[in-house]
């Protein structure tokens, strides 16, 4: 006998149908085929399945068993085809009918004593499950909250296979799942860091401050110690918070990476990610036979964090170009190419040398300026060319630590970026873009002007600080960006001369 189950699975951040069909033939020898190009995982299901029906009551069927898995011609991964798969056999069977399971979208895994265990990119499956007009979906009760994210969908969780069969059947009531996003936004939007936590370093916060108001990538310099980590950690707290579909986006990608926090339905705060510099380019890029996203993509909407950056492969280094300017990265493989979004905000931080102490009044450098100027092009130009803002972070002193003095809250900072970013939304409403840093030239011309004073200004920093001339356009972004924060239409000359202070590399390293 054949029958048909409906369920899905995750190529990209997106979920596709997946028709899970089940022959039961009694001729012949028994035996058990899947076909339709499942990876180990999918073949190993059915012996997990066998465990499953086994322990719960039921009757594995010793016949000629054939699952196909449609459409034939994609890779199939992950063990959420479990579930489907027994509810198939049941229905071939005669213990369930066609028409009980005939618009449920169903997926799970099974453990060998018929629980119904979590499965990755639940959220995705919901987003399908909505669009084609299932009436409900079975999902692992792991999963159930955050697949009831996706209104207009009936979410089913479900504990034990036995649970799954009753309901199906029409045995049991089992009420769907419902969750109040708004009590969930405001649960999960709490940050555990706050910038009046960090003492001294008002001109670096000032930094920080502005390229969350332009969405602009920026570089710390400082010595070991001087609080660039703890800087960059809390950076995210000052964004303006996610909206309802950049939550939606990014709990995507953490979703399919099985990142989420057991019972977390979203993701309500910028994501913060800090890979070690031994990191492969396919670990911060993607990759894998069926491309999966890496640290890149899991930052979406958020911030990545490299830390010691001259320490970094120069390849990985390298790779990031096209995420940093394209907003997405796309990686491709023999079966497939898939695009992962890559919206993304680049912190990076480094020391002034290799030992760490140039310039540092406290303690003597051992390198020479050869040595120095070594270090730091280990980071190519190309990828510098596209980081707006570099910020010299000093060793903290004593009377800055030990002050009582309490420092400016991240929810004050906040409401100016908040404010900064409405302006550059309006402004750009009709280009495609959302914030200064992504401006390209004619957006410069149209909206950077600059006065004779400014533009004179601009002249004798170039000549006498030997700024390069790749600087000139970041400097008029980030001039923009301050006149922003500061309610300002038009640019001003002291917007232009602390956006000059931001260009701390292109000076030094002429």
């Amino acid at each position: 006998m054949l029958s048909k189950v409906i369920s899905a699975a995750v190529l990209g951040i997106d979920a596709y149908p997946v028709e899970v069909e089940v022959d039961i033939a009694s001729r012949g020898l028994p035996f058990f085929s899947t076909v339709g190009l499942p990876d180990a995982a999918v073949k190993e299901s059915k012996e997990r399945v066998r465990a499953a029906l086994k322990n719960t009551g039921f009757d594995f069927p010793l016949k000629q068993v054939i699952v196909n898995l449609a459409p034939a011609d994609i890779k199939k991964e992950g063990s959420a085809f479990d579930l489907p798969i027994a509810v198939g056999m049941l229905i071939a069977e005669g213990v369930l009918t066609q028409e009980m399971v005939d618009g449920y979208l169903i997926v799970g895994e099974l453990s060998l004593d018929g629980r119904v265990k979590p499965v990755r990119g639940a959220l995705s499956m919901a987003v399908l499950a909505k669009k084609a007009g299932y009436r409900g979906m079975v999902i692992p009760e792991d999963n159930a909250q955050e697949a009831a994210v996706v209104e207009s969908v009936k979410i089913f969780g479900m504990q034990t296979l036995p649970q799954v069969v009753e309901f199906l059947a029409g045995n049991a009531l089992v009420e769907p799942v419902n969750i109040n996003i708004q009590n969930a936004f405001e649960t999960y939007s709490a940050y555990q860091e706050d910038f009046s936590e960090v003492k001294g370093q008002e001109h670096a916060k000032r930094a920080i401050e502005v390229a969350a108001a332009g969405g602009h990538n920026i570089i710390m310099i400082g010595p070991p110690g001087s609080g660039k980590t703890m800087l960059a950690r809390r950076l995210p707290t000052v964004l303006p918070q996610m909206s309802f579909d950049e939550s939606i986006e990014t709990t995507k990608i953490h979703s399919i990476m099985g990142l989420l926090r057991k019972g977390q339905p979203l993701i309500a705060t910028r994501p913060y990610r800090s890979p070690h510099h031994t990191i492969s380019d396919a670990g911060l890029i993607g990759g894998g036979q069926v491309p999966k996203p890496g640290e890149v993509s899991l930052s979406h909407n958020g911030i990545l964090f490299l830390d010691e950056l001259p320490e970094f492969k120069r390849n990985v280094l390298e790779a990031l170009r096209q995420p940093l300017e394209d907003g997405q990265v796309t990686i491709s493989r023999a079966i497939t190419s898939l695009t992962y979004p890559a919206s993304l905000m680049l912190v990076a931080a480094m020391n002034p040398c290799k030992c760490g102490n140039w310039g540092d009044p406290a303690h003597q450098c051992q390198c020479t300026p050869h040595q120095v100027q070594t270090y730091r092009s280990r980071v190519s130009g190309p990828l510098m060319d596209r980081i707006d803002i570099h910020i010299e972070v000093p060793a903290i002193k004593f009377n800055e630590i030990s002050s009582d003095t309490p420092a400016e809250a991240s929810s004050l900072i906040r409401e100016r970026v908040t404010k900064a970013r409405a302006i550059q939304y309006a402004r750009f409403k009709s280009d495609g873009i959302y914030a200064n840093a992504h401006m390209k030239p004619r957006h410069i011309r149209k909206y950077c002007k600059i006065d004779e004073d400014s533009l004179s200004l601009m002249e004798k920093a170039m000549n006498r600080l030997g700024l390069s001339a790749r600087a000139y356009n970041r400097i008029l972004k980030v001039a923009r960006t301050i006149a922003d924060i500061e309610g300002s239409e038009k640019i001003a000359t002291e917007h232009i001369s602390e956006a000059i202070q931001y260009r701390s590399l292109d000076r030094r390293m002429s």
